[in-house]
């Protein structure tokens, strides 16, 4: 049907607009302007039936939209991220991120498909043409372009046309959702994990070198040696998550020369165990000065005291280094009697 098949009455009434046009060039106007071509109606503007029609199908669209989105958030839950699939002609390709490709793809280009088909079947097509005006708009501009919203707002037909409004809202509200399931992927938070590390009650202490158990005659006075706790083995795939929590110094000093009451009580026969990591940025603490019973971090040069709590006398590190608890277990090897009592390594937000 067209618009030559409809009765006049029932054709929508034009709209008169100045457009300004020359149709021949003269002195006065060099270039010839000849104005908009005249207006042919669409089909959805003169029967109600057809723009009904054009209604559902932006509104089949939103919901295909919604569909997709909910079906994103579907497949980034159940199926598993190293599932293989066979898609002709590409071959075997992740299940996951073909299903999430194609979800989100499909809720996306759906929320564009339905907005064009509404904007070039239901909502007004006239063409306008306005002279161009100056930056700063007079009063009488500002009111009129504020008319021109509310006429586009109404020609829009988003208040009469119930349906459409309804489910394009439905699709922008549920398509950020799938935004929020990649949150997802920054990782499982991480509880109570950086307060605690591996060592536990009957932990034995293995040298770092050695990977054996150390007795109390492996560690001289004046030494620092290094420590892992049992059962963490470099070939573990948690081994460098494990061992930068855990790593410990030991070190044996006369027991005459340890200052603080409680590093006294937490060693065997003056042999002390502090945590490696510097409590500035995390640094592998490695240099120890055995006449001062210093450590110092090579990075900031942070310097703790290890015969007075470990307390920091220098640099940028805000706290001492965490102590381990230590004894001898009954076949003559050292060994933790629990975890470290505080976080090891650097401060964060919720330490307390």
């Amino acid at each position: 049907m067209s618009s030559q098949d409809i009765p006049e009455e029932n054709l929508p009434a034009e709209q008169e607009h100045a457009h300004g046009a020359v149709g021949v060039a003269d002195e006065k106007h060099p270039f010839a302007d000849p104005g908009l071509p005249p207006h042919e109606h669409r089909i959805q503007d003169i029967d109600e039936r057809a723009a009904k029609r054009s209604e559902r199908t932006v509104a089949l669209l939103f919901t295909v939209s919604m569909l997709a989105t909910v079906a994103f958030i579907v497949s980034y839950v159940a199926i598993p991220h190293d599932k293989p699939i066979y898609v002709f002609p590409i071959g075997h390709i992740n299940a996951l991120n073909f299903a999430l490709g194609m979800t989100l793809g499909t809720a996306l280009f759906t929320i564009g498909a339905g907005a064009v088909h509404w904007a070039r079947t239901l909502m007004s097509d006239v063409e306008v043409a306005d002279e161009r005006h100056p930056i700063e708009a007079a009063p009488e501009v500002k009111a009129k372009v504020m008319a021109d919203f509310r006429d586009g707002a109404k020609e829009s037909a988003l208040g009469r046309r119930k349906l459409i409004r309804n489910t394009m809202f439905g699709a922008l509200a549920l398509f950020p959702l799938s935004g929020v399931m990649l949150l997802r992927d920054l990782g499982p938070l991480p509880g109570t994990k950086l307060r605690h590390t591996m060592w536990r009650k009957g932990l034995m202490l293995v040298n770092m070198n050695t990977n054996e158990p150390l007795r109390p005659s492996d560690v001289a006075v004046g030494s620092l040696t290094f420590a892992k706790p049992e059962g963490l083995e470099e070939h573990d795939h948690e081994f460098q998550t494990e061992i930068a929590k855990a790593a410990l110094m030991i070190v044996r000093i006369q027991p005459d020369n340890i200052k603080d009451k409680r590093e006294l009580e937490w060693s065997h026969e003056g042999i002390v165990a502090y945590s490696k990591i510097c409590t500035h940025v995390g640094c592998p603490i490695s240099l120890y000065e055995q006449q001062t019973h210093h450590v110092l971090c090579p990075c900031h040069q942070s310097t703790f005291d290890l015969s007075d709590g470990a307390r920091v006398i220098f640099g940028p590190a805000g706290h001492a280094l965490p102590q381990l608890r230590i004894g001898v277990n009954d076949e003559g090897y050292l060994e933790a009697l629990g975890d470290f009592d505080e976080p090891v390594g650097p401060a964060f937000w919720e330490r307390g």
